[in-house]
C-alpha cells in the first residue's frame, strides 16, 4: 500500500492511507544503513501487519520532490505564511527572514494577515504596498469572522502547504476552520508580553481532504539564514531585481554603502517599501558580521 507520513513521534511513523485510515509504522533499518531518515510528508510504500489495530511497517520512502530543514519535512508545495495585523503587531522583520529561508528552500509562499476583524483604517493598504514588489500574493482573513476563508482554501486545495510564522497569530485556529479534526489547541495570547504560548510541539499534517494537506509547526520567535552569504542577500528580495542594473558597480552592488545604486534610489522614490530594504540592511548586516566570526 502507499501512504503519507503524517507525524513522527517516539520512533514510530503515523501513515494515511489517503483515505480515512492512519497506521502507526516502523521503518526497516535499511534506512539507517542507507542514512536516510523518514520525514513529515513522505510518501511511502507500507505493509500493514494488523489491519485491526492499525499497525505496519514502512517498506519504501518514494522519491522526494523537496526536502526542508526546518520544519524537517518533505514534499511540501508552498508556505502560508501567517501574521496577526495585530494583538500583536506583526514583526515584519521576521516575515522577511521566514520569505528568505522558504525562498532558500525553493518553496513558494503565500502572505497570510489574519485578525482582520481587529484592523484599523489603513492597515490592509498598508501591508499590500510593502509586500507588492517581493514576489508573494498577500491575504487577509480573520479566523474570528471567517473573512477570506473560502479563498485560503482555493489556494491550498491539493497542495501539502506548511504554516509558518510567529506564535499567537492563529495558525492552529487557522487549521482548526479549515479541518475541525485537527483539535489543535489555540492558547492564549499573553497580555503582558504579547506573545502567543507555543502550542504546536511537533510537525504534524492533517488531511483536509482529498491530496489537500496542511502541516502546522511550531512558532517561532527568530530564526536562524544559515551558511547564506551575505553578498547572496539580495537576490531573495525580487523587488531589487528590476534597478541591478542601474547601478554603477553593476552586479557587484550590494545596495548598502555604494553610490550611484538604482535599488536605494528605488527606495528614496517609493518604488521599493521602506520596510523591506530596512529589513534588508538588518539581516545584510546580520550576515556579514557572522562570517567575520
Amino acid at each position: 500500500m502507499t501512504g503519507k507520513i503524517i507525524k513522527g513521534i517516539a520512533g514510530f511513523y503515523y501513515v494515511h492511507d489517503r483515505k480515512e485510515k492512519v497506521y502507526a509504522c516502523k521503518a526497516k533499518g535499511v534506512f539507517r544503513k542507507r542514512g536516510v531518515k523518514p520525514l513529515v510528508g513522505d510518501d511511502v510504500e507500507f505493509t500493514i501487519l494488523d489491519e485491526a489495530g492499525q499497525e505496519g511497517n514502512i517498506d519504501e520512502i518514494l522519491p522526494r520532490k523537496n526536502e526542508l530543514v526546518r520544519p524537517a519535512s518533505a514534499n511540501v508545495d508552498q508556505a502560508l505564511v501567517v501574521f496577526a495585523v495585530r494583538e500583536p503587531e506583526p514583526n515584519l522583520n521576521l516575515l522577511d527572514r521566514f520569505l528568505v529561508m522558504m525562498e532558500m528552500q525553493h518553496v513558494p509562499a503565500l502572505i497570510c494577515f489574519n485578525k482582520m476583524d481587529l484592523s484599523r483604517d489603513g492597515d490592509q493598504r498598508r501591508y499590500e504596498e510593502i509586500y507588492q514588489g517581493s514576489g508573494c500574493t498577500v491575504h487577509f482573513i480573520s479566523t474570528y469572522d471567517g473573512r477570506g476563508i473560502q479563498k485560503i482554501r482555493q489556494m491550498l486545495e491539493g497542495k501539502t502547504t506548511i504554516l509558518a510564522g510567529s506564535s499567537g497569530v492563529g495558525k492552529s485556529s487557522l487549521t482548526n476552520l479549515l479541518q475541525p479534526k485537527a483539535e489543535m489547541e489555540t492558547g492564549q495570547i499573553s497580555r503582558k508580553i504579547q506573545r502567543g504560548k507555543h502550542t504546536t510541539r511537533h510537525a504534524e499534517l492533517f488531511c483536509v481532504e482529498g491530496d489537500t494537506y496542511l502541516m502546522d509547526t511550531p512558532g517561532f520567535s527568530s530564526l536562524y539564514l544559515g551558511e547564506l552569504e551575505e553578498r547572496k542577500l539580495k537576490y531573495y528580495f525580487p523587488e531589487f531585481e528590476p534597478y541591478e542594473g542601474l547601478c554603477r558597480f553593476g552586479d557587484d552592488c550590494v545596495h548598502v554603502g555604494e553610490p550611484d545604486c538604482g535599488v536605494k534610489e528605488a527606495v528614496r522614490d517609493g518604488r521599493i517599501s521602506q520596510s523591506r530594504y530596512g529589513n534588508y540592511r538588518l539581516l545584510y548586516e546580520e550576515l556579514k558580521g557572522k562570517r567575520r566570526y
